[in-house]
């Protein structure tokens, strides 16, 4: 999901988690001596997903955002604390009905091959978005624009004909090369291999299935990142990934929540690398594919929500590292709903629910029957993410006491992605969504979202949810919007089109050669370019 916008947090509750996380680190840190900012080095980060698609407008997948955020840049974004500042916009004006939004950008920034950034560049981002033939799943937000155009190479201005809450952070997405694009079929395009962007990083080296390689910008406009090179490395296999963290070929990895609470809690660990703990901004769901008829009444999907202990799950998966998911918000938020119907586990009435809708029957083997079909299905996740495939396993044995049969298959990620989720062709999985910083859910809810490779790949449609979704985009009014989204959340929960799990603690281990790191409510990475090595501790050389 693009993770730009959904969730305004609580300061109070995150400021707490993230100065407990900057304690534990502390610590460490204070027996160190102090030692200057040095340029060099390369941080080489784990993960179990390839990128798809380098260009944003295109891809739906975590891997090729987190990529791309370090290639690309938006007219604005969010700092450590979650107020929106500049980013190639460097100001605004905002007319006082809210509908036009004036942004004065940058001079002198330069594209990765040389060439200035204008106002062109924007005007085209919006409008190769807009376009019927682009498959992308982000164009909700720009279809909402009345009139977009650059008044001069450093002025861009967008004009609404109605109220829009999320108007301004939208312009966060990633803006494209008009001089490399234009003209062009950008399905086709060579950057979706080989990307050029105006961010802090520039692209080298994509190699299928094993490293995706980034070398500094030297004429990045916020300054030359101190760390020379950025290096993802592909392992499929979260306990292979663990080995290379552990002879310390990887500088930093997400962590299992058996490898965060036991497994580095040793010498080798604590002398080389520093943890780091604090509530994610995701959720863990089980999905339906509410075109299969077994999920289409929605008492069979309230049925396995009652079948599933969540608890066991949070206890026995994650080890206690997180909280039970109601919904799409992050427990502690403004836009979350603490008064939503709730599903504690209660196998009984489950089975009430299962017979109300005609499954009475069961076979020899225990399985219930509905017109001689046995209720058995299908439950995919990705390879590579050892908590999601311990879900399943917990959930196929508890669906398994109430007479369902649940078939556990992994796949691997592209495939995954691209042949079962985008094309529609699962019927339940069990994935993971981030939790971005405003409310506005439309992207993932709204009916009109079910198209091929968009984001409401469970093909959900709610009448009264669409309106909720519009209404809460379509007011600035913090209190009004609450009202939408809290009803929002009731419907959600009465529909059960997710059997919502868990948010998630994030786990992080960094090399603790790694230093400027600063813990905060939006996260670690905010501040990445000022991150470094000192000079007698760095490792790694980048070639050209």
């Amino acid at each position: 999901m693009n993770a730009i916008r959904l969730l305004i947090i609580l300061f109070l509750s995150l400021l707490f988690l993230a100065a407990c996380g900057k304690e534990q680190v502390d610590d460490k840190l204070r027996q160190m001596p102090d030692k200057p900012p040095a340029y060099g080095d390369i941080i080489v980060r784990g993960d179990i997903g390839d990128a798809s698609n380098l260009i944003p407008l295109l891809a739906s997948d975590k891997p090729s955002h987190d990529i791309a955020g370090l290639v690309y840049n938006g007219l604005v974004k969010y700092d450590k604390n979650m107020n929106i500042i500049g980013d190639l916009a460097e100001s605004w004006n905002i007319s006082a009905d809210g509908l036009v939004i004036t942004f004065h950008l940058r001079k002198n920034v330069l594209w990765h091959d040389g060439r200035s950034f204008t106002a062109a560049d924007v005007l085209y981002t919006y409008r190769v978005t807009v376009d019927p033939k682009t498959p992308t799943a982000y164009a909700g937000d720009f279809l909402k624009v009345k009139k977009a155009e650059a008044l001069d190479k450093y002025t861009f201005r967008v004009t609404y004909d109605k109220p829009f809450a999320p108007a301004l952070i939208s312009w966060g997405s990633a803006i494209l090369p008009r001089h490399l694009l234009a003209g062009t079929d950008i399905t086709k395009s060579r950057l979706s291999r080989n990307p050029i962007g105006t961010g802090p990083y520039k692209f080298k080296e994509w190699v299928a299935g094993q490293k995706i390689v980034l070398v500094f910008n030297p004429y990045y406009f916020e300054g030359r990142p101190y760390i020379d090179g950025y290096i993802t490395r592909i392992i499929p296999d979260t306990a292979t990934m663990f080995l290379e963290l552990r002879a310390q070929n990887l500088s930093t990895m997400d962590l299992t929540p058996l490898q965060y609470t036991r497994q580095t809690e040793n010498n080798l660990f604590r002398k080389n690398f520093n943890k780091y703990r604090y509530l994610g901004f995701k959720y863990t769901y089980l999905g339906y594919n509410l075109k299969n008829p077994l999920f289409t009444d929605k008492r069979v999907r309230q049925a396995i929500s009652y079948a599933i202990n969540k608890e066991e799950i949070i206890s026995g998966v994650i080890l206690g590292l997180g909280k039970p998911a109601t919904g799409p918000y992050k427990p502690e938020t403004w836009a979350y709903n603490e008064k939503i119907k709730p599903y504690p586990y209660n196998p009984q009435k489950a089975r009430e629910l299962l017979r109300a809708a005609g499954w009475t029957k069961t076979n020899k083997d225990g399985i219930l029957e509905k017109d001689g079909h046995p209720f058995v299905f299908e439950l995919i996740t990705n390879q590579g993410n050892e908590t999601r495939q311990k879900c399943a396993e917990i959930i196929q044995r508890q669906l398994a006491e109430i007479g369902i049969k649940v078939k556990i298959r992994i796949l691997e990620w592209a495939a995954f992605v691209n042949d079962f989720i985008n094309k529609r062709r699962f019927e339940a999985v069990i994935l993971g969504w981030t939790i971005p910083l405003d409310p506005d859910a439309y992207d993932v809810w709204h009916s009109s979202k079910t198209a091929p490779e968009e984001l409401n790949f469970i093909s959900y449609k709610n009448a009264e949810v669409d309106a909720l979704l519009e209404k809460g985009r379509s007011t600035f009014n913090q209190k009004e919007r609450k009202k939408y989204y809290d009803r929002f959340q009731e419907v959600l929960a009465e529909d059960q089109p997710y059997t919502f799990l868990y948010v998630p603690d994030e786990l992080i281990i960094i090399s603790n050669r790694f230093r400027g790191i600063e813990p905060a409510p939006i996260g670690l990475s905010h501040n990445f370019i000022k991150w470094y090595v000192p000079q007698d501790e760095q490792k790694y050389t980048m070639t050209k």
